[in-house]
């Protein structure tokens, strides 16, 4: 079911407008953007491999593909040799597509450089990582950046239309009821191939049966049976890549900005993406911390407790007490007071404003300290009715300096209260 021309491809119109740069790839009359490379980002079952071979087929240039799984260096200077030769000796120009470019080191990738430069091969790479990360910048900077969308329910619709009627598939051997239409498209989570997958074994599997019963010509697909072909919806999420960044990032953003229903959501798309359940545990501390912090001071002990009890059950029960955790604090009051703080307070310091400690602050225990002068005057708090004394505790050069400024959040209100009271009686001299 693979398309043969850009025309036939479903999704990615982005891409395909008149003029764009794939379209004049394509086109065998197009002398614009003629040995233009371009590197392809996208989830897996977008069309990556499939508008290289259109590509290459519509324009009638020579396709060679590799796989940065297999390939080495050798098989690179070998089809850049192979493309030099092709043009030199009969005008043929070479389309190299490259599969999973991310794989390749960078000394495979330095390999490609001489090709791409003097135009011996238009290089089509396909990557599902971000190629900012995974691909060497002059290979970068000699390439287009193309991005591909997870495509929609309507183009997998289309798909999925086209694979039952059409000779290439299933010639219409099966029957497709609205149901299992809507299934396969929901399951296949944007990925064509999936969708094409979940649809050739639930139509096996009907097919099957269907003979088996005498009646061939009436093989009927129905939700019941993609449920059974198809086991669960396929999860975008890459330990390694970015949507273990981008979920992460969702969850905690959900978390600080109080959608519950969010945050559990985000946390479910990990927990079945099989994340550590550690680094979850790990990122609810955080959050506790620099989001909730003094509005909700149980907020902390609640999330250590929940990374305590994940580490001594583990999974799939630790799921609960992570969900415990998320609702707590995705649903408490929220502050940051504490955070921006020390963030203040270190820059302070980073930037030298500091000076000695107070001398009535210093260590007056060991010999010869009194004698400095260290301790002299200083005043006792546990010794006065508030519990407060007037003195000075920043060094002199900070003096007057306030780094924590609670809000009016939660429990913080209190803090917000007592500290003005406490700050008054400190300046007092």
């Amino acid at each position: 079911m693979r398309p043969t021309s850009l025309d036939e491809v479903a999704g990615q119109r982005h891409l395909l407008r008149p003029g764009a740069p794939l379209v004049a790839l394509a086109d065998p009359d197009a002398t614009v953007a003629a040995s233009v490379s371009v590197i392809l980002w996208g989830p897996p079952g977008t069309g990556k491999t499939t508008l290289a071979q259109a590509i290459a087929r519509s324009s009638g240039r020579r396709f060679v593909e590799l796989s940065a799984v297999t390939a080495g260096v050798k098989d690179v200077r070998t089809v850049m040799q192979d493309a030099l030769d092709q043009r030199d000796l009969y005008g043929v120009s070479t389309i190299l597509f490259l599969d999973e470019i991310h794989r390749f080191t960078k000394a495979q990738q330095d390999a490609l450089l001489p090709g791409v430069e003097n135009g011996w091969v238009v290089l089509i790479a396909a990557t599902t990582e971000n190629p900012s990360f995974s691909v060497i910048s002059p290979l970068l900077s000699r390439s287009l950046l193309l991005t591909l969308q997870p495509l929609s329910d309507d183009d997998l619709g289309v798909l999925i239309d086209r694979a039952v009627s059409d000779p290439r598939g299933l010639a219409g051997s099966v029957t497709l009821d609205e149901a299992a239409r809507a299934a396969l498209v929901r399951l296949s989570s944007g990925d064509a191939r999936r969708a094409l997958t979940g649809l050739e074994a639930a139509a096996a599997s009907v097919q099957t049966a269907a003979a088996s019963e005498g009646s061939p010509n009436e093989a009927v697909v129905t939700a019941d049976t993609v449920a059974q072909a198809v086991d669960k919806a396929l999860l975008r999420y890459d330990r390694q890549g970015d949507e273990h960044y981008d979920v992460i990032s969702a969850f905690i953003k959900s978390i600080r900005g109080s959608d519950v229903d969010a945050a559990m959501h985000y946390l479910a798309r990990m927990i079945e993406a099989g994340e550590d359940p550690r680094f979850i545990a790990r990122r609810l501390v955080i959050s506790a911390a620099e989001d909730i912090g003094l509005a909700d001071p149980q907020a902390l002990q609640i999330a250590v407790a929940a990374a305590d009890a994940v580490a001594f059950i583990g999974m799939p029960e630790g799921r609960i007490p992570l969900a415990e955790a998320t609702a707590y604090l995705a649903t408490t009051a929220k502050s940051n007071a504490a955070y921006v703080a020390i963030d203040q307070a270190i820059a302070d310091v980073r930037a030298g404003g500091f000076g000695r400690v107070p001398v009535h602050l210093r260590d007056a225990h060991y010999p010869g300290a009194k004698r400095l002068g260290h301790g002299k005057g200083y005043v006792y708090p546990h010794d006065s009715e508030l519990g407060v004394s007037p003195q000075q505790y920043l060094p002199d050069d900070l003096r007057g300096r306030r780094y924590y400024e609670p809000t009016a959040h939660g429990q913080e209100r209190d803090v917000q209260a007592r500290l003005e009271k406490i700050r008054r009686i400190l300046n007092a001299d």
